[in-house]
């Protein structure tokens, strides 16, 4: 047997934690991308991307707001905005020699002072601010020409500059806030930046700032998302994988109070989490928002396949059996329980594969894939490790050792003399659990994913407070038959969608190809700020496209496509949730197909942000085809094993109530059901089935022993009892940790598994027995 060759077998898995931590560190990296979680193969998302190719992205942009309670119409503060917004256009980074931006270099230059193949990249294509704002005004003599919105060095005419600026739609919620207290420099990035470029981007751009002395600002945008949420993810990550730790040791001192035995159980829980981060780090996986729960989810489960593998050989050592004798028999039940255990765990994060959302899938398989990396190294490190130690010298004997099999035995008590309560009492449980699911919605919000407390959620809150926020909102929309974009009526139907939209109050800075025409009417009009109007018959339309031409107005790739038969009409829809922007698409569409013309033009919602609402109606579905088959499959494990069609209902029915309990606090505390919070049924399913066939286990080999169905439900519940309930004390302070997490998902998924698993815990030991009684 492996045991007897300690030194082979304990160098072994040394090395493999060392190697995998080195890989870790230099290969392990960590990501935030929207698009991740676009859903994979959905019609929309295949639109979008359609529509993406012709236009501009919808997201490549980053604000950067800067307050001045004083007001902003000060000489000295527009200076510096202005010299702020052209020192970030400049901004350029070299590539290395390596060349890892070189996928990303949109623009290379050649320095002048050095060789020829020095490459460059500009993050920055753009950058615009009210200072950099120019009125059409039309001239007599010389036609068109143009006047600064704002007139920098003269001051004396800040006051009538500020009031014709603050009666421009154009403006106001997007470079300047209405009570003129903030402005905003617009920097227009490059395509899919990648994190490299975007945290490298953002130092700069902080440094800038700090140069032009602007001591307060916040930024909002792609990039700077991606930035703060890494840094973020890196430093859960370290805390989460540190707190888990702290916390298993406290258990493991508890439970063993001998040095020998908390080592023995630390060292085999960081020897499963290096090797499993190795793992990662050797096939190029990228850690994301849900990474946070590795650490958590592999200290833990090792912990409870230490505790069960510790316990049993304790037990096999005080029976008098030698060590090898112990460990062998050990191994033989105990591993075969906690294989299976293991198994039934990885099969409820596998059902994570049915979700059309990529992280998920990934997040599934990686966690099934560390469940089972735990199993192995408890049952071949820690048994080998174990197999050199006395009993004493791992665990200190207590002094009332009767302590566990008198509460197990009063339980055993209970489930007779008060069966009708319980069972009662689990179906009043279950008529509450439904009513709380009931409540359960989908109506999400970035504000509530968004870590509490933090810089990046307090700038996402400026700009949703004071501008026009972050969420894009866009339509598509396509001239039919032989109409084009240069067409008066379908330009006229365009501006009909975009007058309607003005009654929604979320829905802000709203722009297309109209917006050319009504600046050239308003021009034409003294610059009055009521004048900002689509032209309202075709002869006028004629003679502004005409001078739209010669002005060299294109708008070509931006808001109308190249042959001129699609166009864009792209806002900022404000924070208020997924069910309330969806009630503003059903009430558009309605309307749109009740006063457009279809044979003029067609319309269709698209952007990142219905996208990513679609997620919410894909995580409900998959939820439960994931489950469903996660069910299934366990199922046909447990009839296979145990080959009685009843024990395989009592596997199930207290495993079911687990998850309700989760939906319903769901529905009762109000969070909506996004894609993090989503696994946590995958997690609680497959962690909570673990203890029931531990238990199932334990009842058959003492069954088969020739022990009645009393005595052997009365010996399960004081030596399997006994494990799932130091388990499930490990597991629920090691998911309790999640509370010290600044991520709401985060906090959420600990709170919903902490308290279910130990409703899990609860059913087990009473519903179980009760079971046993009535269908064996």
């Amino acid at each position: 047997m492996f045991v007897r060759y300690p030194k082979v077998v304990i160098p072994f898995f040394l090395f493999l934690s060392l190697l995998g931590g080195i890989i870790a560190v230099n290969r392990l990296e960590f990501e935030f991308d929207f698009e991740q979680f676009f859903p994979a193969g959905d019609e929309d998302l295949a639109f979008f991307l359609e529509f993406r190719e012709r236009f501009e992205p919808d997201d490549n942009f980053l604000l950067v707001g800067l307050p001045r309670t004083e007001g902003v119409f000060d000489q000295d503060f527009l200076q510096r905005v202005l010299d702020f917004s052209l020192a970030a256009r400049r901004i350029s980074f070299d590539v290395n020699p390596k060349g890892v931006i070189e996928p990303f270099v949109y623009y290379k230059k050649t320095d002048p002072t050095a060789s020829d193949s020095t490459a460059y990249i500009d993050p920055i294509l753009s950058a615009q601010s009210l200072l950099q704002v120019e009125y059409p005004v039309r001239n007599p003599f010389t036609g068109f020409t143009t006047i600064p919105a704002l007139h920098l060095e003269e001051p004396e005419r800040y006051a009538r500059d500020s009031s014709r600026i603050l009666n421009d739609e154009r403006l106001v919620d997007n470079l300047i806030d209405e009570d003129a207290q903030t402005l905003v420099v617009v920097l227009k990035t490059v395509e899919d930046i990648n994190q490299e470029v975007a945290s490298k981007l953002i130092r700069t751009l902080k440094q800038l700032l700090e140069e032009h002395e602007f001591q307060e600002y916040h930024l909002l945008g792609r990039s700077y998302f991606q930035n703060e949420i890494v840094q973020l993810q890196i430093w859960e990550f370290i805390m989460a994988t540190l707190v888990s730790i702290v916390l298993v040791f406290l258990t493991m001192l508890f439970l063993f109070r001998r040095l020998w035995g908390i080592a023995i159980a630390l060292t085999s829980i960081l020897v499963g989490l290096l090797v499993f981060v190795g793992f990662l780090g050797t096939f190029g996986r990228t850690l994301d928002s849900l990474a946070l729960l590795y650490p958590i989810i592999m200290i833990i489960v090792a912990t409870s396949d230490v505790v069960h593998v510790m316990s049993k050989y304790t037990d096999e050592l005080e029976r008098g059996l030698d060590r090898f004798a112990a460990i062998k028999i050990t191994v033989k039940e105990i591993g075969l329980s906690i294989f299976l255990t293991s198994t039934t765990t990885a099969i409820g994060f596998l059902s994570l594969v049915s979700s059309r959302l990529i992280p998920i899938q990934q997040f599934g398989i990686n966690a099934a894939l560390g469940v089972m990396i735990a199993y192995v190294c408890v049952i071949l490190f820690t048994s080998t490790c174990l197999a050199l130690f006395k009993r004493e010298k791992i665990i200190r004997p207590l002094d009332r050792p009767s302590r566990w099999i008198s509460t197990m035995q009063w339980v055993q008590r209970i489930t007779i003399q008060h069966e009708k309560p319980i069972l009662v009492g689990f179906v009043v449980l279950v008529s509450v659990c439904v009513w709380g699911i009931s409540k359960v919605t989908t109506n999400t919000q970035f504000i509530k994913i968004l870590p509490k407390n933090q810089p990046v959620t307090n700038d996402f809150l400026f700009f949703e407070d004071n501008f026009s926020g972050f969420r894009p909102f866009e339509i598509a929309v396509s001239a039919q038959g032989e109409y084009t974009l240069d067409d008066y009526e379908v330009l006229s139907a365009i501006d009909q969608i975009e007058r309607y939209f003005k009654q929604y109050e979320a829905v802000k800075s709203m722009t297309s190809i109209t917006t050319v025409y009504k600046s050239l009417n308003q021009a034409y009009r003294q610059n009055r700020a009521s004048a900002y109007q689509f032209p309202s018959d075709k002869a006028t339309f004629n003679k502004y496209q005409k001078q739209a031409r010669r002005l060299g107005n294109d708008q070509t790739g931006i808001l109308v496509s190249r042959d001129k038969k699609h166009a864009r009409i792209s806002a900022k829809v404000l924070d208020v949730g997924a069910d309330r922007i969806k009630e503003i698409r059903a009430a558009s569409e309605q309307w749109i197909a009740d006063n457009i013309d279809p044979n003029l033009i067609r319309t269709r919602f698209t952007g990142t942000g219905i996208i990513i609402d679609k997620n919410s109606d894909y995580i409900r579905d998959s939820l439960l085809q994931g489950l469903l088959f996660a069910i299934g499959v366990i199922s046909l494990i447990v009839a296979l094993i145990y080959k009685n069609a009843r024990m395989l209902l009592i596997a199930l029915i207290p495993n079911v109530l687990p998850l309700m309990i989760a939906g319903a606090i769901l529905g009762f505390i109000g969070t909506p059901l996004e894609a993090g919070v989503a696994i946590v049924f995958a997690i609680i399913f497959g962690i909570a089935v673990d203890d029931t066939i531990h238990l199932l286990s334990k009842f058959k080999l003492t069954k088969d022993r020739g022990y009645s169905t009393e005595e052997a439900i009365g010996i399960t519940l004081v030596e399997t009892g006994k494990a799932i309930s130091l388990t499930t004390i490990v597991l629920f302070f090691g998911f309790l940790s999640l509370l010290l997490s600044v991520n709401p998902p985060a906090i959420t998924i600990g709170t919903l598994i902490s308290s279910t698993l130990i409703s899990a815990l609860v059913c087990d030991l009473l519903i179980i027995p009760i079971l046993l009684r009535r269908l064996l």
